[in-house]
C-alpha cells in the first residue's frame, strides 16, 4: 500500500529511467511533485525503499533502481518481484522482541494456535498513511490468542525488508498492542510528524528519540519528542509459506 505521493514519485522515476537511463535528480523530483522542500522527497525515497520498491545503487550519484511496482501499476504476471507461486502452512512466531536476537524459530500452528481471537487487519505499513486511516471493519484476521496481552490488538501486514534483522520479514503480519508508550528497545509502530508511519525498534536518550532499523542497509532516525507518537508496540507475529 502506497500514499498517492509514493505512487507519483515512483512512476516519476521508473518513467525517467526508461527514457534516459538515469534516476532523476531531487530537485527534479520535487518539482515534479509539487513540493516545497527536499526533505519530502527524501522521505518519500525512504518509504518506498523501505518497502523494496526501490533501492539506492552504491558509489553512484542520483542512482537509483526500481525493483517492482505496485500491484494497481503492472498486471500480476508483469510484477518485478513476486512470491514463488504454490501452496502454504501458517506459522506463529513468538520471538523476544525487545532486544536484537537470532531470527525466532517458527512455532506450528497446532502447537500454537490455542483459542483464536479475531482482530482489525488495517492493511499494509505504509509511510504516509497514520493508522487511523488503514481502519478497514470488513478485514479481520484470526490470531492465537496465546500472542495477546491486556489491552487493545490490531494486525498490520508488513512491507520491506527494513526489520529482517529482528526477524520481521516482507509479507508477515505483525500483532500490536495499542499503546502510547513503551519501554526503550522494544519495536514500535510510530507516527512521524502526524504524516509518516512506521516500524521501527525505539531508542530514547534524553529528549531525543531515534527510530532504529534492523538493517544495516537503513539508517536510524533521530527526532525531537514532540514529532513522534506511539501507535503501538509489536507483540506477535504470523507468517505464511
Amino acid at each position: 500500500m502506497l500514499t498517492k505521493k509514493q505512487h507519483e514519485l515512483l512512476a516519476f522515476i521508473q518513467s525517467r529511467l526508461e527514457k534516459t537511463g538515469v534516476s532523476p535528480s531531487f530537485d527534479e523530483m520535487k518539482d515534479a511533485l509539487n513540493l516545497k522542500s527536499k526533505s519530502g522527497i527524501h522521505r518519500l525515497i525512504t518509504g518506498l525503499e523501505e518497502r523494496g520498491f526501490i533501492r539506492r545503487l552504491p558509489h553512484r550519484a542520483r542512482a537509483l533502481e526500481v525493483l517492482k511496482l505496485p500491484d494497481s501499476a503492472l498486471p500480476n504476471d508483469k510484477q518485478l518481484s513476486d512470491r514463488p507461486a504454490g501452496s502454504f502452512s501458517p506459522s506463529v512466531i513468538r520471538p523476544n522482541f525487545g532486544e536484537r536476537t537470532s531470527p525466532p524459530q517458527a512455532r506450528s500452528a497446532s502447537e500454537a494456535m490455542g483459542e483464536a481471537v479475531s482482530l482489525p487487519l488495517y492493511g499494509k505499513i505504509a509511510a504516509g498513511t497514520p493508522i487511523e486511516a488503514l481502519r478497514d471493519h470488513s478485514n479481520s484476521i484470526d490470531v492465537p490468542s496465546t500472542l495477546l496481552t491486556r489491552g487493545e490488538h490490531y494486525a498490520l501486514t508488513v512491507e520491506g525488508d527494513s526489520m529482517i534483522g529482528a526477524g520481521i520479514h516482507d509479507g508477515d503480519t505483525v500483532v500490536i498492542e495499542r499503546c502510547s508508550t513503551a519501554d526503550n528497545g522494544s519495536i514500535v509502530v510510530a507516527l512521524i510528524d502526524e504524516q509518516e508511519v512506521t516500524l521501527k525498534r525505539l531508542r530514547k536518550k534524553g529528549n531525543s528519540v531515534a527510530l532504529e532499523a534492523a538493517n544495516e542497509a537503513y539508517e536510524t532516525r533521530i527526532f525531537g519528542p514532540d514529532r513522534v507518537k506511539l501507535q503501538g508496540r509489536l507483540v506477535g507475529l504470523l507468517r505464511t509459506y
